[in-house]
């Protein structure tokens, strides 16, 4: 038995290049519950972060009692995470909804479905009439399941001819599609998590994974530990434990990934560390990365990221000396500054070497949430379904002929509108109805006094489609109670385009309805149709709506007609595209040299990186005519908030291991509430010295738009940088504690209302502040500052004890 929280990753099994991650198979039951008091297993992948960790839930007189991870599963060979082992029990959580919720008289009581749906569907008819298409906005989540969100992109874009559809997916891997899309001409991971099995180097950026990929970064680990090991380089301003791994840890500045990238670019060149057959067969675009990058040096890159210029040429030089480099991204590029710039150069180094398509080179741009590749693929993140380009007439034609709608029906008279703009026409008031599906944008998106501001606005109709009733759904008029994972059937993809079949394991409690039983009856109800007088949605359960998406696929990059829910169940798992070309999936993308970037074939025609201004079609095929990988190079700006005498640190939010978004399921665990039950601050120790803040301190941090009040932890972080964890909002306070002064703890009352000119995702992680101290450990109010401080420490969050927390682990020979 091992203790799951005090140790997150379990044990080692070390592994050498080129063979096959050993498994271990991960269990975690209810105590008194033996594997053999287990009355069924049910196969289906976690819904906690983006890695896709196959599972089976465990199943005792119709009640889940636990997990235990699959040792066929090519994604994590058994093993699984904190979250994982522990999140399931929110199932069960006593204060799930079970009715929908109705706003009367200022107060939100409970009423039946058809009371429910009539007042949903009536309030539509209405603003249809009286504004049209443009009153209306959906924001929905990367939780879902696939054919949940084809079914909403349907009815949002053919039946109610909306083009404003987001998903929460804005927030956390926007930046990862549009990187994509600028290089490759169009989203899909080109890696695959095997890659880790045979990589010569591995370049984290802005990556914690860690905490975020838990049974990936244990993969790495076993390769770290094992013969042949890899060379690790972390770009990150924490000293998170990967970079306590590494071979070279670039300590950046946060806001200046750019900078750095292009002073490592600029090192591959200047010492011919580039292939060049693979950029003259492959590549357009290398002449202009070379004049770009030609002052770039790391003397240049050391001023403005505060990193000596030696690190910057060791890492160089290692990613020069190898072929097989396997590179990837997260929040730390993405959430960033200039972040679709950043990690389009990230792709620019793989090019550079080469590294693109075979066994342990590849790209990895991350996605934060499980099904938030579903969300992109299906149309749910506002692009067109399976990646057609809005931008494109042959496209929409074609989609208008799949759904047998006119195509002036589809929106495509501009890009759809991103999230932060879909709550600006929201505040503005030409948003009158806001469907907010299995998100909650009261803690997690920026500047949340705003946020929370618009979302009471009268005359604003806001439905929220939830679990719980969260610090959104309290905001709401009308709260429709989802089933989730578990509780319905359905599919769903992680970041290295895997396929995973959820079966249904229990009922939903009391009258929660699945998403997709949700989407489907208020377009029944709406009478959506098509242009001959037909049902324009005319499926009607989890595989019939699984079909008609794979109908949407066909031909695409993501071409599903190979799967089958059989297929799925029997194989467990498989990656797209899996057609007759690919009858059992294709491991990596791009191995052939041939890439989705033809003009008539892509899916973006690309935008410029400093500006977000869209290419035309006319420049998109005078720049890359024979559908190329595109090398693009940009120039670095300063943040729009630097530090400045009133608020000398920089702002940066971040996850734990044990929690996932804003705790709606983490936060009903035991076990995770125990090892992470509430917000702290890491800063440095000269910071921590300068303000008199001792370890375990009360602390305000202070920003232009807000407070967070916080213990202090004295950690390894770059000095002038602080970091918060986003997790954390409101529900699971008492009466007397609010949302402002001394109660505040969300980390996004401090973040700023900007985003990244390419992907639209918010910036998240360079807003200026400033810590105060409030309290000393013991809860004395604190004295004037005396200029000490505790020593420096790197550790994980400490679990407070409580729950058990034993995880059985099992080495099959």
């Amino acid at each position: 038995m091992v203790d799951r929280i005090a140790n997150p990753w379990g044990t080692r099994t070390p592994y050498s290049r080129g063979e096959q991650w050993p498994v271990r198979v991960d269990t975690r039951l209810d105590d008194g519950i033996t594997p053999d008091d287990v009355d069924e297993w049910i196969p289906t992948a976690s819904i906690l972060h983006s890695n896709g960790d196959a599972l089976d839930i465990a199943l005792k007189d119709g009640r889940m009692v636990g997990v235990r991870g699959r040792g066929d599963s090519r994604v994590n060979h058994g093993r699984l995470g904190p979250k994982d082992l522990f999140g399931w029990q929110a199932n069960r959580s006593e204060d799930r909804l079970t009715r929908p919720l109705v706003r009367r008289d200022g107060k939100l009581v409970e009423t039946d479905w058809d009371t429910a749906m009539d007042l949903m569907v009536r309030r539509s008819q209405e603003l249809l009439a009286e504004q049209g298409p443009s009153a209306f906005g959906i924001y929905t989540s990367g939780q879902l399941f696939l054919e949940e969100y084809y079914t909403l992109g349907v009815l949002g874009r053919a039946g109610l001819r909306t083009n404003h559809i987001d998903g929460n997916t804005r927030l956390c891997t926007a930046t990862a599609a549009e990187a994509l899309k600028e290089t490759f001409g169009c989203d899909g991971q080109p890696g695959s998590y095997s890659d880790v099995d045979h990589c010569d180097v591995l370049l984290l950026v802005g990556h914690n994974v860690a905490e975020t990929q838990v049974t990936l970064w244990e993969r790495i680990l076993d390769r770290i530990e094992g013969p042949h090991r890899p060379k690790l380089i972390v770009i990150d301003p924490r000293r998170t434990v990967p970079a306590r791994h590494a071979d070279v840890h670039l300590a950046v500045r946060s806001g200046t990934n750019l900078p750095l990238l292009n002073a490592i670019l600029h090192e591959l060149v200047a010492h011919d560390r580039v292939d060049h057959e693979f950029l003259a067969r492959r590549t357009v675009g290398y002449d202009e990365l070379v004049d770009r990058v030609q002052d770039c040096t790391p003397e240049w890159a050391a001023e403005i990221c505060d990193v000596p210029a030696e690190q910057i040429r060791q890492a160089a030089e290692i990613i020069g000396a190898h072929e097989r480099i396997l590179s990837t991204c997260l929040q730390g590029v993405y959430q960033s500054h200039q972040a679709t710039a950043a990690a389009v150069q990230v792709n620019n180094i793989n090019l550079l070497r080469g590294a693109v398509g075979k066994p342990g080179g590849g790209i990895l741009q991350m996605n934060g949430q499980p099904t938030a590749q579903n969300t992109r693929e299906c149309g749910a993140n506002g692009d067109l379904p399976a990646f057609r380009n809005w931008a494109n007439d042959a496209h929409v034609q074609e989609l208008a002929e799949l759904w047998n709608v006119e195509p002036s029906t589809i929106p495509h008279y501009a890009a759809p509108t991103h999230a932060m703009q879909i709550f600006r026409y929201a505040e503005q008031g030409s948003i009158r109805f806001l469907w907010i599906s299995a998100t909650n944008p009261a803690v997690s998106l920026p500047e949340l006094q705003r946020i929370r501001s618009i979302l009471a606005r009268e005359g604003l109709f806001v439905v929220v489609q939830d679990l719980f009733l969260t610090e959104t759904a309290e905001l709401a008029d009308l709260v429709l109670p989802g089933a989730t994972w578990g509780e319905k059937e359905g599919t769903f993809t992680n970041t290295d385009r895997t396929v995973h079949h959820s079966d249904k394991a229990v009922d939903p409690p009391g009258e929660a309805r699945s998403d997709l039983e949700i989407f489907l009856d208020y377009a029944r109800r709406m009478d959506f149709r098509d242009k001959d007088g037909g049902p324009l949605i005319d499926w009607h359960d989890p595989e019939s709506a699984f079909h008609a998406w794979q109908r949407c696929t066909v031909g695409r990059p993501c071409d599903y007609t190979g799967l089958s829910y059989d297929k799925l169940r029997a194989g467990g798992e498989t990656q797209w595209p899996c057609n007759d070309e690919h009858p059992d999936g294709l491991e990596r993308l791009y191995g052939d040299g041939r890439f989705f970037a033809a003009p008539d074939y892509c899916e973006s025609y690309g935008k410029d990186l400093l500006t977000g201004a869209a290419l035309s079609p006319d420049e998109y095929h005078g720049l890359n005519p024979d559908g190329k990988a595109m090398i693009k190079a940009a120039g670095y700006v300063p943040p729009a908030e630097p530090p400045r005498d009133e608020y000398p640190l920089r702002l940066n939010t971040g996850r734990t291991v044990y929690h996932f978004h804003t705790r709606t399921k983490t936060g009903r665990a035991p076990q995770l509430v125990d090892a992470a039950p509430d917000v702290w601050v890491e800063l440095s120790a000269p910071d921590a010295e300068r303000d008199g803040i001792g370890e375990g301190d009360l602390v305000d941090v202070i920003a232009p738009r807000g407070r967070v009040r916080a213990r202090a932890r004295i950690t390894a972080i770059r000095e002038g940088v602080v970091f918060v964890p986003f997790h954390y909002g409101y529900w699971d306070r008492g009466d007397e504690d609010g949302q402002d002064g001394e109660h505040a703890r969300a980390a996004n009352e401090l973040t700023i209302t900007e985003w990244d000119p390419a992907s639209k995702q918010p910036i998240f992680k360079t807003a200026a502040c400033r810590i105060e101290r409030v309290a000393a450990a013991d809860g004395r109010v604190a004295p004037a500052p005396t200029g000490t401080a505790s020593r420096p420490l790197a550790r994980m969050p400490e679990t407070t004890g409580g729950a058990a927390a034993d995880v059985t682990e099992e080495f099959p020979a």
